[in-house]
């Protein structure tokens, strides 16, 4: 199927059902095709994309002005992305849901209630999820007319969130946090569970909401960037090169192909540090320590060697708009090529002793199922995606430069546990050391960076890009003067962490933080 065939088969269905289409211009949002519907249309046009087996991506609102909001919800098949949308009357923002189609849709469009008090007809679940009691009913912060405010006020506990209640004979309830005991963010799961089996789930995220939406309005683009680097640490690269992205064509501006490659380089790298990081981290989970003190040691070495080259650990603050801050001499390419050979060798070596340790594999192996249809269902992505037979990498799929030069294998398991999560890191781990090679073997001459050029009329952007989790999508607004006047990031933990409270269904108590660990959903990447 050629590039949006299944576009115009799924326009020609809707026009079936009588769903009217808009004109938009061809440079809006591209490389993403864009249409303009009717709000009654937005359910049915759910309807008709789940039909054409596309996986819903995003939801998010833009204010145009006193009186209408803009409606934004994003698709994606074979690699193409789609984005409808559809005025919303702010005095009266009702529209249909597309979490009954679409259930990734249930938090991000609670995210849209919460912030701007939209309200979800036919919506599964309309439990407040992001605000929880830091603002009053009838305050909606991401409208224009509120301000940003600072209070010293600590807001109300969520006392009241009505969980969950299951009853029956020795069936119990187990509260995990908010608050934990090592140094992960706040998190709440409440359990219900018979014995050590596991008969339900439910998240409560939303602890360490920062407000990123708001703040970025009035930023310029370097400020912007700054604050993308910063809604996950872990993922510092990914998120500011998705906002560079949606930011650069928003403006026009293009990027060195130096500039380019260097970007590709820093986001392997973070893919690697956090994959051995999560690969120790699982087997500790399961008390397997020698893993654990032996990639951890791996990624600190990998992160020192950041520390000297790129002047950060985490390589925070590297990518800029218009390209990338630290440029690399002949020298560093060559030290940075021999770490790749030697992370390589540990890792075989590695990885053979865990395949080849029984008790690790009495833990790993069928904990934490995720079937293919469940995790289609849910659209989740990265490598909690491709253990369950989902086959998709944006920089295969979605081909974006350099990756569009590269050949991209991406592992794709259909196994679904905690081992085949495992895997898949590993896997993607000596890919990403192969590209890195390439990587420096191609490095174009020339600059790193072109000088950024403020839009001076309204002007918009989207940026999709594969980070180690799996898909971000930026969304960026421009005002006339150059300044940022809305800004949306979806990180990968918004598809991700529903699939925890689905995959860990009969599992034992026991297995819940290795469960959990291997789905490694972000905290801080979920509360915007």
């Amino acid at each position: 199927m050629s590039r949006f065939d299944w576009l115009s088969e799924l326009i020609a269905r809707c026009e079936e059902e009588h769903i009217l289409f808009h004109g938009g211009s061809a440079r809006e949002l591209a490389p993403a095709h864009v249409l303009h519907i009717d709000i009654e249309d937005w359910g049915k046009f759910a309807v008709m994309a789940a039909e054409q087996q596309t996986r819903w991506c995003a939801v998010w609102a833009v204010q145009q002005d006193e009186e209408t909001l803009l409606m934004n919800a994003c698709f994606e098949k074979q690699g193409d992305y789609l984005v409808i949308r559809a005025p919303l009357d702010i005095h009266s923002p009702v529209l249909p849901s597309q979490a009954p189609v679409f259930p990734a849709a249930n938090r991000p469009e609670r995210h849209s209630q919460d912030m701007f008090g939209v309200m979800f007809g036919n919506h599964p679940d309309s439990r407040r999820w992001i605000r929880h009691q830091a603002w009053d009913e009838e305050i909606f912060p991401l409208r224009k007319d509120i301000r940003m405010a600072h209070s010293d006020q600590v807001a109300p506990a969520d006392t009241y969130y009505p969980f969950f209640q299951a009853q029956g004979s020795g069936v119990y309830e187990i509260p995990v946090g908010p608050v934990h005991a090592g140094i992960i963010e706040p998190g709440h799961f409440r359990f219900q569970a018979v014995g050590e089996t596991i008969l339900n789930l439910e998240e409560r995220l939303g602890y360490v909401h920062k407000g990123i939406e708001k703040i970025a309005e009035g930023r310029d683009a370097e400020g912007l960037a700054k604050l993308a680097g910063r809604i996950s640490g872990d993922t510092t690269v990914a998120h500011t090169w998705c906002a560079c992205m949606a930011m650069e064509r928003a403006a026009n501006v293009a990027v060195p192909r130096r500039g380019i490659y260097l970007r590709a380089l820093l986001a392997e790298r973070e893919r690697v540090a956090n994959h051995l990081g999560d690969i120790g981290a699982i087997c500790n989970d399961v008390g397997f320590a020698f893993a654990n003190s032996q990639f951890s040691r791996l990624r600190e070495i990998w992160q020192r060697t950041q520390s000297v080259i790129f002047k950060h650990r985490l390589l925070m603050d590297t990518i800029v708009p218009g390209g990338v801050k630290v440029d690399l001499s002949s020298q560093q390419c060559e030290t940075l090529s021999q770490q790749h050979a030697v992370i390589k060798t540990e890792l075989n070596e590695l990885m053979a002793i865990l395949n080849d340790h029984a008790s690790l594999e009495d833990r790993l192996v069928s904990a934490g199922h995720l079937s293919h249809e469940l995790a289609t269902k849910l659209g989740v992505v990265g490598y909690l995606a491709k253990a369950s037979g989902v086959d998709y990498d944006l920089r295969r799929d979605h081909a974006y430069a350099p990756y569009d030069r590269m050949n991209i294998d991406s592992p794709c398991y259909q196994q679904g546990d905690v081992a085949t999560r495992l895997q898949v890191r590993a896997d993607e781990i000596i890919h990403s050391l192969i590209l890195m090679d390439t990587l420096l073997q191609q490095l174009p001459d020339g600059d790193i960076a072109n000088t950024w050029k403020p839009p001076v009329a309204i002007c918009e952007g989207l940026g999709m890009v594969e980070a180690w989790r799996g898909e971000i999508i930026s969304y960026v607004q421009f005002d006339a003067t150059g300044k940022i006047s809305r800004f949306y990031a979806r990180d990968p933990s918004w598809l991700n962490w529903p699939a925890l409270e689905q995959l860990i269904d009969g599992n034992i108590v026991p297995d819940f933080p290795v469960c959990n660990k291997s789905v490694n959903g972000s905290y801080s990447g979920h509360d915007l």
